[in-house]
């Protein structure tokens, strides 16, 4: 069963602020503020994409940009493909356009005070307010992993009468180096 919050909005260290809209015990509807990002496209497949672009934008908030200015590290970190079909897995949905990869920078900068990126592929947006369902698990960062969770969100959300649309996201907040079993991430699918 869902229950509805009126939590004001949030912001874990590092992470866009959001207004928990609904928790069940298989994901939760959040609102989320606008916020900034340094952003990517690469091509797949899924793995070598997530390689690619993170090295691209960590040279970014490393002090790759024109004051040589270094950026604090935020989650989460998010893959997404761009394909014109929504329900491919992500590792086959390389061919069709690649992938988006972004990193959230920190608060405080507006896309005015950002400094900018010496290497032209890596754009700097601002993501409108934003309303996501979230399905959160830990493992592995494997095709059939989040497979399977990216079904079982959107089974949920039909069950409950609610339309996803565009293609879902894959969010990471841990390091690679961290232990599986300990790792957070998310699928995150828009809302109207």
């Amino acid at each position: 069963m869902g229950q509805s919050s009126t939590t004001p909005a949030r912001r874990d260290a590092g992470e866009p602020a959001y207004r928990l809209e609904l928790h069940t015990d298989v994901y939760e509807i959040r609102v989320y503020e606008p916020y900034l990002v340094a952003e990517v496209i690469v091509a797949g497949p899924a793995e070598s994409a997530s390689s690619e672009g993170f090295r691209l934008l960590a040279g970014y908030i490393f002090g790759g940009n024109g004051g040589s200015h270094k950026l604090a590290m935020t989650a989460p970190v998010t893959q997404s493909p761009l394909a014109l079909s929504t329900t491919l897995p992500m590792m086959q949905s390389a061919d069709a356009g690649g992938f988006q990869v972004r990193f959230v920078l920190p608060p405080g900068y507006s896309l005015a005070t950002l400094p900018v990126p010496n290497d032209s592929r890596v754009k700097l947006r601002e993501i409108e307010v934003q309303r996501v369902a979230v399905r959160r698990y830990s493992g592995r960062w494997t095709e059939a992993n989040y497979a399977e969770h990216v079904a079982t969100l959107r089974a949920s959300l039909t069950a409950a009468g609610l339309t996803a649309h565009g293609a879902p996201i894959l969010a990471r907040y841990n390091a690679p180096y961290v232990l599986p079993f300990l790792r957070r991430n998310e699928v995150w699918l828009s809302l109207a």
